[in-house]
């Protein structure tokens, strides 16, 4: 059992209340993983940032729910899945998306498709990827600027799934109807 405090507006350190009321502001709740990381200002703040960031990248919604759930869903994330889940719906991402990267199955478009297996490709290989890697991600529509994006996105999920793995961050009630364990 963890005992890594899940802080709110009124218990949270003084350096990252106003992070904290940010977060009830913009999602009308405290998600859990954000009450655990304000202890440390800074990283609910790089957290953050990089959320805003992913968002205002050059992937579109349902590229972002590719890039975020497929790094969820390999690193076993027991919170980010369930979460992400929710917000590809309130993002209008379709069902048939979001099941087939919760389940591991193929996406409904090739793109898509390229898109999972190069950030697969960057995560497993430790961002070591080969040439043959990149020549398909090019190959499929994509850039160097959506590389650099998909190791944005990757760093904003290593540091939000490692969190919740350490931490065990509990579930948010909203997102209990999602709740996700990665198949064997």
């Amino acid at each position: 059992m963890s005992d890594f405090p899940i802080h709110d507006e009124n218990t949270a350190p003084e350096e990252s209340r106003p992070l904290v009321e940010d977060s009830q502001k913009a999602m009308g709740m405290i998600p859990s993983l954000h009450g655990v990381m304000a202890e440390s200002p800074q990283t609910l703040e790089a957290y953050q940032t990089l959320h805003d960031l992913v968002m205002n990248s050059s992937f579109d919604k349902d590229e972002q729910t590719v890039l975020w759930q497929t790094i969820n869903v390999e690193h076993a994330c027991h919170y980010c899945v369930p979460a992400h889940t929710g917000i590809a719906k309130s993002m209008g991402v379709s069902d048939e998306i979001t099941n087939a990267l919760r389940d591991e199955t193929p996406l409904p478009d090739a793109k898509l498709e390229a898109l999972r297996t190069f950030v697969l490709a960057v995560v497993r290989k430790r961002g070591n990827v080969s040439p043959d890697d990149l020549n398909a991600f090019y190959e499929a529509g994509y850039g160097h600027r959506q590389v650099l994006e998909v190791v944005l996105g990757t760093a904003q999920k290593v540091l939000s799934n490692y969190i919740n793995h350490i931490a065990e961050t509990p579930v948010d009630a909203p997102f209990q109807d999602f709740l996700w364990t990665k198949k064997p």
